[in-house]
């Protein structure tokens, strides 16, 4: 028999398939994806650096949702805030790769790209170094926390008449049905409003 077109396993359909399984069921096995693709494991193998490797090809896939011209915006704050939105969105797409990646080193070099993009534009505005990292990881922690608010209930608190809770039933009661967005978008500000404090003292 002649060799198929297209080609049974490149890295894309690895990467896919375990977005998939990501997506379905909040983890991934190589087997799995084999398993999946009507391949033997050990194919798997041949295209892509073991699990680790899946891990980051994940990241690189999930991140390429994030718009790269946020970061070429001005002024700096506008730039910063744009890509924290389009941020949110990509993972939001996403949420159970999550926890994956956030315990795992960050490899990927278009990934990579992308952060020393971020830490330039916060340098070049004027921040201390020391400054930058702690602002750009409490950015993502704001942004993957509220990705994760999205694929949460809308209803997260169920109360009962066994636990008298007044002021909790109407604060709850107050609140509209983008309960996630304006929850992100008032730490955002929290955030940005520290960050322009920050960088006018050292600018």
């Amino acid at each position: 028999m002649g060799r198929p077109r297209t080609p049974l396993l490149d890295r894309e359909r690895i990467t896919t398939t375990a977005l998939q399984l990501i997506d379905e069921q909040g983890e991934f096995s190589v087997p799995q994806i084999a398993r999946r693709l009507g391949v033997q494991t050990g194919s798997v193998y041949h295209h892509v650096d073991g699990r680790d490797g899946i891990v980051e090809l994940l990241r690189e896939r999930v991140a390429s949702a994030i718009d790269p011209q946020t970061l070429g915006l001005t002024p700096w704050d506008r730039a910063l805030e744009s890509w924290a939105r389009s941020y949110r969105a990509a993972f939001a797409a996403h949420p159970r790769t999550i926890p994956l990646l956030m315990t795992s080193p960050v490899r990927a070099p278009r990934v990579l790209e992308q952060y020393e993009r971020a830490v330039t534009l916060l340098l070049d505005a004027g921040f201390a170094p020391a400054d930058v990292m702690p602002m750009i990881i409490a950015l993502e922690n704001l942004v993957l926390g509220s990705a994760l608010d999205l694929a949460a209930p809308e209803t997260m608190w169920e109360l009962t008449d066994d636990t008298p809770t007044p002021h909790l039933a109407e604060a709850l009661a107050a609140v509209s049905e983008n309960r996630a967005d304006r929850a992100f978008e008032t730490g955002l500000q929290g955030l940005m409003n520290h960050a322009r404090t920050l960088q006018s003292t050292t600018a």
